[in-house]
């Protein structure tokens, strides 16, 4: 295989690239060689002024009629010409996903095909929106009529995560320029190599200048001084809960918008009457897949008693059996995680567990066969109780702990007993008891006999402290529109609410 070279590029501001004002740079790392094999620019608080008055004209060139006032069919031709660009381009942006975050090269494909969908379906959307415009109210008093416009938000800031570092950036650009806003996007200092590929993208097929404007850079140094400024409509952000907390201070100084997509601890509960090896590799799916790295990862895992035994000892065999390589390897299926500080974050966790009493049954140590590169056995924790820390907290790393349970009831109550709420998976053959459970799950997102699977058209987002806040589907376009209604008199007679004065 080819080496493969990381594009030396700029931030990019109103359709050009631009050097950023303090002419800082961050190293790219390669999480399965420890290299560093390029450098992104670092924008600081100067080039988010220049970045927020990139877009800000952009919302407003030629009042509006440019984007945000143009038809939905306009800003729908540019979103599928880039879409074409990025199947064009797929195996180019995989080989720099792979390389920037650790992902196996197959899964990386398979993010780069769901990143030009993901445009796809928010481009019919934005021509949808215009037969939806004008939308009649049915009105108790015939002598008015009324009606609802859908207007953009306006400049949204968009803050994104390391993880699928284009794809969740697509979730959040695709339907917000759908909308009609204009953008400005800082991804994860961690892995921003593809978004700006996206930039050069958007320069391809003509994108209007401004419409965005892509930030990289550390999130203290760009992060926080796009979430707090004061001309930016609306911060949607997917992250850390912490990082969300501070996001939503600084946006309630100026009372604005945020949607937030935070952490996960989230369950998946196996009955006895499943099929057992099926349940074992969707159990696996759910929590080591993405090296682990996962918001919605099912890394808690209940099982039941009666089958708890036979369960373990098939899952550990099959884990143990995962090809842990470099993520170009043929048939690589788990890599590297992402840096040096998540590496040792997941160590800890392990160790911790070990610790407090829990018993590792297989991982949490780096493979024998791997010196170098930031790469962790999936592990599996049995003898967790309900105060430790492997349960409660979000490790975001293949690490995944297990209880038993005996009734459905108790299956529940434990699974609801977390101070997340992104997501829930429930494996049996009982339909109605699979019913049952997700109703009863406190979370956004319910898996049936599966763990995982993500489409654009199905909303995506949490409750508790996992966020508020729908991306994807329908959702994700209302995330980044106004509601506006307007209300007309429409009789021939005066209002009559106030006596004229008595003609002279």
């Amino acid at each position: 295989m080819a080496a493969i070279t990381v594009p030396r590029r700029q931030l990019f501001i109103g359709g050009q690239w631009t050097e950023p004002v303090r002419r800082k740079t961050l190293p790219v790392v390669n999480p399965a060689t420890e290299d560093i094999i390029g450098y992104i620019p670092a924008a600081t608080s100067e080039d988010v002024e220049l970045a927020v008055e990139a877009a800000r004209k952009a919302l407003t060139r030629n009042k509006g009629k440019d984007w945000a006032k143009a038809s939905g069919a306009v800003r729908a031709k540019y979103l599928r010409a880039i879409a074409a660009k990025v199947t064009e381009r797929k195996s180019e942006l995989a080989n720099l996903e792979a390389i920037d975050c650790g992902k196996p090269l197959d899964e990386a494909a398979w993010d780069m095909d769901d990143v030009a969908g993901c445009f796809e379906y928010y481009a019919d959307l934005a021509e949808g929106l215009d037969a939806k415009q004008k939308a009649p109210l049915s009105l108790p008093l015939d002598t008015f009529k009324g009606y609802v416009l859908k207007e953009p938000i306006g400049v949204v800031g968009l803050i994104t995560p390391w993880n699928y570092p284009l794809l969740m950036a697509v979730w959040k650009v695709a339907p917000s320029l759908a909308a009609g806003c204009t953008a400005i996007l800082k991804p994860s200092e961690l892995a921003s190599v593809t978004c700006l590929e996206l930039a050069d993208i958007c320069c391809e097929v003509g994108l209007p200048p401004g419409v965005l404007n892509i930030l990289t850079g550390l999130g203290a140094e760009a992060g926080a001084p796009l979430a707090s400024h004061p001309h930016v409509d609306k911060i949607v952000f997917t992250g850390s809960t912490a990082t969300g907390s501070s996001i939503m201070t600084s946006a309630a100084q100026l009372v604005k918008p945020v949607s937030l997509e935070l952490g996960g601890k989230s369950p998946i509960i196996v009955f006895d009457d499943v099929e057992i090896d099926k349940a074992v590799e969707w159990t696996m799916f759910g929590c080591f897949w993405t090296n682990g790295q996962i918001c919605s990862a099912t890394s808690r895992l209940l099982v039941h008693e009666r089958i708890a035994d036979e369960f373990l000892d098939k899952l550990v065999k099959w884990t143990k059996n995962i090809k842990i390589s470099d993520p170009f390897e043929e048939g690589c299926r788990l890599g590297p995680v992402v840096s040096k500080g998540q590496y040792e974050r997941v160590l800890k966790f392990v160790s911790n567990a070990r610790n407090e009493g829990a018993t590792v049954l297989c991982g949490g140590t780096r493979p024998k066969h791997l010196k170098k590169g930031y790469y962790v056995e999936p592990a599996i924790i049995s003898n967790v109780t309900t105060s430790m820390e492997i349960w409660r907290e979000e490790v975001f790393g293949p690490v995944l702990c297990v209880k038993t349970f005996s009734t459905e009831d108790e299956a529940i109550q434990l699974a609801n007993d977390s101070q997340y709420g992104l997501a829930g998976a429930v494996l049996s053959n009982d339909l109605e008891r699979c019913d049952r459970v997700s109703k009863a799950f406190e979370a956004g997102i319910v898996w049936v006999n599966c763990s995982q699977p993500c489409f654009t058209q199905a909303p995506w987002g949490g409750t508790k402290r996992s966020g508020f806040g729908r991306e994807l589907g329908e959702w994700g376009l209302e995330n980044y529109l106004s509601v506006k209604q307007v209300t007309q008199y429409i009789s021939d007679e005066p209002w009559g609410w106030y006596k004229a004065p008595s003609k002279l």
